[in-house]
């Protein structure tokens, strides 16, 4: 039976016992911020177990993605090397939500694999929790299995219920005994049954596990039955297959057989039991689908586990004797084998391709010189990588430090971590040292357990009287007053100034009271909950803590940023609807001026797709739609359609905005009342700034038209030069680049014919010295290239010789040296240049066959040109 089969067999089977079939969650879990991949089917049910989410129906099935690559849950070193272990693979599940419980879970996995999949009898075994005689009877009192294939475990783990046969969610909360089925592969296989000292041989292999959830456990470790028990089951379908398919790895099953040969073809490798088959086989599978589920690759989080799969994957292509693209194109042949099963990968193909050909060119070009530094450097090791060279690997190659364990462990080496982990703390020393670190923002913490948070005013008003100076602080001191000229952070009980935050940058503008005013530079936060303002204070008495000032916001400066960052949002959701949904900010920076946005996207945007985006961003500014803000709860909010920043802290109650049917997201900054106020939105630029970051800056408002205008008012001028109008300006410039291409074509073949005619003349003049030509001339007029071209005509004539020209333009000397036939060995043409000159206060170097230098055009170079044969007679005489 093929997997597919397998696949759409257990569904339909638990279809027909009343199961809604519900599809694969992601591989990125949602709303969990404990969990980096989906490593188990339940994932998705979680909230459902504690208690905190209901659904509609209280049977399931379904056939989820996981992935165990990252984190606690991390199979990655053993793959490729073991028969069973993946980084992706794929969990055949049902579950019950207070349904049936025990006896219809054992039942129906029996059903399935003894009456539907046709397994024998005898050939499984099974295992029960030491005190779970309920199971134990259900299984051999009811389904027939005997006693001596029933396994009781105890708790193997060192603690009560700490054992293989008792699952719990975490230390606390839903938990309860499990049993689970085991397939015998027969006594020609190495290993004991479960329970037994050598139970971790191949024999006998675990397909499913039926976990009872019936207990509630207390933090002081006691149980207290759950009032709805549950099931949760899972079975691997690789091993399931395995098993069906009548083989003893899962790597022999009809998927991966498909997948090794066309890796095999790709890498030109013959013996499709190569490792490196396997782990090529099992790691575009992890891939395709984390991209897929809008991961892509970087230097941290699920990017950076990620980019450690893709680059463990071209290492072993680099084994196999790949020096060019080859990775990428394993994505055709999986959608082939899983694209019906998962659609999502069919209709996003050539997305998944594209990231892993540019992430493969990327690193492709550094791997080889990486590999040959570890060689380098295994070569001298005695048993054991430095940490120094590790790191050396990771900073100049971008070798993960667990790519580098993963070869060294290879070849019987381990890696010096200690001596890694203070190369990096000694680079991120110097980093430090080599920035600047202002105390402009630091709060001290008696005067922050003194306050309360500052209370903004600023969605509703830029100005506000009567606030109150409630601290004063200087470099993370605090201080009674700031006198005339003296600069601080002054924190009010309540202010309209927004304070630096979510990319927005903070309000300028001015506090006025009876003694003077302090100018506002800028507004930070501080603790996380007051607002500093920045700046200096002018006045002919000081400013006091407990003073009473008027705080007024520049409100021109204010609505720039407005406009700006209220763009940005719509700029976010054009880039989702054009380029894809794995687009998500990487850092933003709204200021007055311009916007800045970075995004996540593995290639240069086109002029196309810019031009696209610009015009979805203004069509939404021309609607003119309310740009409503609202206040609900973080769950609500991300029902509601909001979207949230990954890594980002949000409270209880949130702040979304939503800008029509265009854009909702989770944001505290300043906005517009209606998209139309934004005016235009221009891009200035798209460019890299990492590896799988873009940047664009963009304008809005009263900073578009000015742009547009400067913009015209160039094309003005370079029309002007053309003589022509902006109109005509392109066709005209075109016009001139192809005449430019054809002067310089005809000027090209006139210095070619002059090099010819030169060549003529001089190998005429050569000098013979012991059967060697030599020739040292100066030609006027010849570039270095043309001279090169001389210089290999001669050679071609004169065969056994040595040959020097010289070419000046604007006080310089260009040299080219040739040496040919039976010169070879007994001069270098690097010697020759480097001779003259060293003479005119040059330079030069080369081959021993070819060399170029230059100098300075002095009268003397004639007289050098005439002593040079002198000169390589000594040396061939020597």
């Amino acid at each position: 039976m093929k997997t597919a089969d397998i696949r759409s067999t257990f569904l339909d089977y638990f279809r027909s016992k009343g199961h809604t079939i519900v599809p694969s969650s992601s591989l990125v879990p949602a709303s969990d911020p404990t969990l980096l991949f989906t490593n188990s089917g339940m994932v998705q049910f979680k909230n459902v177990f504690l208690g905190s989410e209901k659904l509609s129906y209280v049977r399931a099935a379904d056939v989820q993605r996981c992935l165990r690559a990252g984190g606690k849950h991390n199979d990655l070193d053993s793959v490729g090397y073991t028969a069973r272990h993946h980084t992706f693979f794929e969990m055949l599940g049902n579950w019950s939500f207070g349904d049936y419980f025990k006896r219809d879970a054992i039942a129906f996995a029996w059903e399935l694999l003894t009456g539907v999949f046709k397994l024998p009898k005898d050939k499984l075994w099974v295992t029960v929790y030491h005190t779970d005689d309920e199971a134990f009877d259900i299984w051999n009192k009811e389904v027939g299995v005997p006693a001596e294939r029933i396994v009781r475990i105890g708790d193997n783990k060192g603690a009560p219920y700490a054992s293989d046969n008792f699952w719990q969610m975490a230390d606390t909360g839903p938990c309860g005994p499990c049993t689970e089925i085991f397939f015998d592969h027969g006594e020609e296989i190495a290993g004991g049954p479960p329970g037994s000292p050598d139970e971790d041989g191949d024999r006998y292999i675990e397909i499913w596990n039926l976990v009872f959830m019936q207990f509630d456990r207390a933090p002081d470790g006691t149980l207290s039955p759950l009032p709805a028990p549950c099931v949760d089951t899972g079975m691997g379908l690789e091993r399931l297959a395995a098993v069906l398919q009548h083989v003893h790895s899962n790597y022999e099953i009809d998927l991966f057989q498909h997948l090794i040969k066309v890796a095999a073809e790709l890498t030109s490798t013959q013996d499709l039991a190569n490792k490196s088959l396997r782990v090529i086989a099992d790691h575009i599978r992890a891939c395709s689908f984390l991209i897929v589920d809008g991961v892509l690759p970087s230097n941290e989080g699920r990017g950076y586990v990620l980019r450690r799969i893709i680059r463990r994957a071209l290492r072993h292509g680099w084994m196999l004797g790949v020096r060019g693209d080859f990775f990428w194109k394993m994505v055709k042949p999986l959608v082939e084998e899983m694209g019906e099963a998962y659609p999502e990968l069919a209709q996003k193909q050539a997305f998944v391709e594209d990231a892993l050909r540019t992430e493969e060119r990327r690193f492709g070009e550094t791997l080889e010189n990486g590999m040959r530094l570890f060689d380098a450097v295994a070569a001298n090791a005695s048993g054991s990588i430095p940490g120094a060279d590790a790191f050396r690997l990771y900073d100049t190659y971008g070798f993960p430090i667990d790519l580098t364990a993963d070869i060294a462990r290879e070849r019987g080496l381990t890696v010096d971590m200690d001596g890694f982990e203070q190369a990096m703390e000694e680079q991120q020393d110097r980093s430090r040292k080599g920035g600047k670190f202002e105390a402009k923002g630091l709060m001290p913490a008696e005067l922050a357990s003194q306050l309360q948070p500052t209370a903004f005013l600023g969605y509703e008003a830029l100005t506000s009287q009567g606030s109150t100076v409630v601290g004063i602080v200087r470099a993370g001191k605090q201080l009674d007053q700031l006198n005339d000229g003296e600069e601080g952070l002054v924190i009010l009980d309540r202010t309209p100034f927004y304070a630096e935050s979510g990319g927005q940058v903070g309000d300028t503008g001015v506090l006025v009271c009876a003694p003077g005013s302090f100018t506002v530079g800028d507004t930070l936060k501080m603790g996380g909950v007051f607002f500093g303002h920045a700046g200096q204070w002018h006045g002919k008495q000081a400013l006091r803590v407990g003073d009473v000032v008027d705080a007024n916001v520049d409100g021109t400066r204010r609505q720039a940023i407005v406009l700006n960052h209220s763009a940005t949002h719509l700029l976010h959701a054009a880039l989702r609807k054009v380029l894809g949904e794995h687009v998500t900010q990487k850092g933003s920076l709204v200021a007055p001026e311009r916007l800045r946005f970075d995004f996540s996207h593995f290639k240069p945007m086109s002029a196309d797709e810019l031009r696209e985006i610009e015009a979805l961003v203004n069509a939404e500014v021309r609607r003119n739609e309310a740009a409503e803000v609202h206040h609900m709860g973080y769950n609500d909010a991300i029902e509601f359609g909001a979207m949230a920043l990954f890594g980002e802290k949000y409270g209880d109650e949130v702040r979304v905005l939503k800008m029509g049917g265009f854009s909702t997201e989770l944001c505290g900054g300043t906005h517009v009342g209606r998209t139309g106020d934004i005016g235009l939105f221009k891009i200035v630029s798209e460019a890299g700034v990492a590896s799988g970051v873009r940047r664009i800056e963009a304008v809005t408002g009263a900073g578009a038209l000015a742009y547009v205008a400067d913009e015209e008012r160039r094309l003005g001028e370079f029309a002007q030069l053309l003589s022509t109008s902006g109109d005509d300006a392109v066709e005209k410039l075109r016009q001139l680049f192809d005449k430019q291409k054809k002067l310089e074509r005809e000027l090209e073949s006139m210095r070619a014919k002059a090099a010819g005619s030169a060549t003529a003349d001089l190998a005429g003049t050569a000098k013979d010295i012991d059967g060697i030509k030599i020739i040292a001339a100066r030609l006027e007029g010849l570039d270095a290239k043309a001279l090169r071209d001389a210089m290999d005509q001669l050679k071609q004539q004169l065969t056994d010789c040595v040959v020097l020209l010289a070419g000046a333009a604007e006080g310089r000397v260009s040299l080219v040296a040739g040496v040919n036939g039976k010169a070879l060995g007994r001069v270098k043409a690097g010697d020759v240049v480097a001779h003259v000159a060293s003479q005119i206060d040059g330079k030069g170097g080369g081959r021993p066959d070819m060399a170029q230098g230059g100098g300075s055009d002095t009268p003397a170079l004639p007289g050098i040109l005439d002593g040079l044969a002198g000169w390589i007679g000594q040396r061939l005489a020597s």
